[in-house]
């Protein structure tokens, strides 16, 4: 059985094969040459950080499948300085369009002192920004985002830091370790 982690950097595919239409983007095959694993859940493009691949299905099903409420740890960037309603409104969950949230771990953080992001967020010097770490156990469809949002605070930057008990750790942007 094979698992590895890799730091997926800001604007890389999680898929090994390129997009048939648009124009190229980074996939992990750029990244990873280890023939036979597949990735055990998803990162988007404009996010960063842990992502486990293995050739293990009955794995990458316990890592991936909701079901399994494999905790997954966030550092998250945010227009704006959270207040204590916002962060309790993120534990208690919030409500999206598809329905509402489990309770998350939300607080914030201070600045985690990240490798720079290429291309670099905005920055607006009217409004700060502020650092969260938010652990939920469910995995919608750019789910950290649409909570951040609905609190008020969009994201800027999202690194997932944490799966389980599998961290980043160690791990710099665009390597993996197998572990």
């Amino acid at each position: 059985m094979a698992l590895i982690a890799f730091n997926k950097p800001f604007g890389v595919l999680c898929q090994f094969s390129p997009e048939r239409t648009g124009p190229p983007r980074p996939t992990l095959a750029d990244y990873i040459d280890f023939p036979g694993i597949y990735p055990a859940g998803r990162l988007d493009h404009d996010s960063e950080g842990l992502l486990l691949l293995t050739d293990d299905g009955r794995l990458q099903s316990r890592i991936a499948d909701p079901r399994h409420k494999l905790p997954k740890t966030y550092l998250v960037q945010v227009d704006g300085e959270p207040d204590e309603a916002a962060l309790a409104a993120l534990r208690r969950g919030v409500t999206l369009k598809d329905g509402p949230t489990l309770p998350a771990s939300a607080e914030r953080i201070d600045d985690p002192q990240l490798w720079p992001r290429d291309p670099p967020i905005r920055v607006r010097k009217s409004i700060p920004d502020s650092w969260l770490r938010l652990t939920i156990r469910e995995g919608r469809n750019r789910q950290v985002r649409r909570m951040t949002a609905a609190v008020g605070h969009p994201t800027l930057r999202l690194v997932r830091w944490q799966i389980g008990d599998w961290t980043l750790d160690g791990i710099a942007p665009g390597t993996w370790h197998a572990l």
